[in-house]
């Protein structure tokens, strides 16, 4: 199991959210100022697709395109949603992000499929750096599951980027006390079952009493769980969708 594939366990829903006013979170700032010409809406916008293309991407090779297709398709997407011209029909999906997404790709596939194929690629358009080698090497390696419609590929590849997510603050928490070494050491308790007790050796290994360690364990869960949550809220329009969200989400992973 890699860093990012945290049990649902870990992830409980009454861990207590820590982060700044609800209403700095991207999603709900691109929503609240979708003027074309508002800096801070495209701003928002362009990180939530840096942060989420690659869900996108998984969909669309899951519906049979190439490699290279899927790359012109979803750099195609992108530019025409970074132009605003998806935006306006933002508001029947206000809640979530990943709703938006999905609905606007399926909307693009429909109607615009033959005028990238007649495109020469890139179009003259601005790309967002996606680094499509390491897609296609993720997505080579997605598991086999029973139900592998590009909706299942899409909603686990979702909630898997949020956790990868939430796993790089963590571990940038961490670099930046200069406890680099300590966090390499650590994450793996994040995997392990809650109930596990960490075993003597580690904690020696740590230079730490079994109590400490223990503690320290603790703390790393309890931080995990509000980063998972943090990035969750920057997918939401208010604050009141987290915790149906983040119920979501914990089902997608458990499947």
């Amino acid at each position: 199991m890699s860093d990012s594939e945290q049990t649902s366990e870990e992830i409980t829903t009454h861990a207590p959210l820590h982060q700044p006013a609800f209403v700095t979170t991207h999603w709900s700032l691109v929503l609240s100022a979708r003027d074309p010409g508002a800096p801070q809406s495209s701003e928002a916008l362009e990180k939530l697709c840096r942060a989420y293309w690659y869900p996108l991407y998984a969909y669309v090779r899951r519906t049979g395109q190439s490699k290279e297709n899927a790359e012109d398709l979803t750099q195609a997407f992108f530019a025409r949603l970074l132009e605003k011209q998806f935006l306006a029909a933002a508001e029947p999906q206000r809640g979530r992000f990943r709703t938006f997404l999905l609905v606007a790709l399926k909307r693009f596939l429909a109607n615009e499929w033959d005028r990238v194929r007649a495109q020469k690629r890139g179009g003259g358009q601005p790309h967002l750096p996606l680094d499509t080698e390491l897609a296609e090497e993720k997505f080579r390696a997605e598991p086999a599951l029973v139900d592998s419609s590009p909706d299942r590929v899409y909603e686990r590849r979702w909630a898997m980027t949020l956790l990868e997510q939430a796993m790089s603050r963590l571990r940038a928490e961490f670099e930046r006390a200069n406890k680099a070494g300590e966090f390499e050491k650590l994450k793996s308790f994040l995997t392990a079952d809650r109930r596990e007790v960490p075993a003597p050796s580690a904690a020696a290994e740590l230079g730490l009493s079994e109590g400490a360690l223990r503690v320290a364990v603790h703390r790393l869960r309890k931080r995990f769980r509000a980063l998972f949550r943090e990035e969750i809220a920057h997918t939401v329009a208010r604050s009141e969708d987290i915790e149906d969200e983040l119920r979501h989400l914990l089902e997608v992973l458990s499947q």
